[in-house]
């Protein structure tokens, strides 16, 4: 499968930050989590899943573990699972990130 202008498909919402769902397997999930300035996903972790973020477009920061720090496009994240995370959108700019989740959560698992 071949997801082209994959930033190109970011969803934005006023209200909360946007998600779009690109593929999913039954070991990976690929996504975009799409912020608006001002926007952030609060501290979170997942029990028994790895995330990676690839910063697409956008800066911002991001906070894994104890650690917090600038991000910008290009830029890559891990938060193995149980680590807490978040993103906050504290730049001018749409900040759009690659999420992979592995394996997938429950709700996107393919049969």
């Amino acid at each position: 499968m071949i997801v082209r202008n994959a930033a190109g498909r970011a969803v934005f919402s006023d209200l909360r930050m946007g998600k779009a769902e690109l593929f999913s397997g039954t070991q990976l999930f690929c996504g975009l989590n799409s912020f608006l300035p001002g926007q952030s996903h609060a501290l979170h972790s997942h029990a028994d899943q790895d995330k990676l973020y690839l910063v697409l477009e956008g800066e911002g920061e991001v906070t894994v573990g104890d650690d917090t720090e600038r991000v910008n496009a290009g830029d890559v994240i891990l938060a193995k699972e149980g680590v807490p995370h978040a993103v906050d959108n504290n730049g001018a700019e749409k900040l759009v990130l690659l999420t992979v989740m592995a394996p997938p959560p429950p709700s996107k698992r393919a049969n």
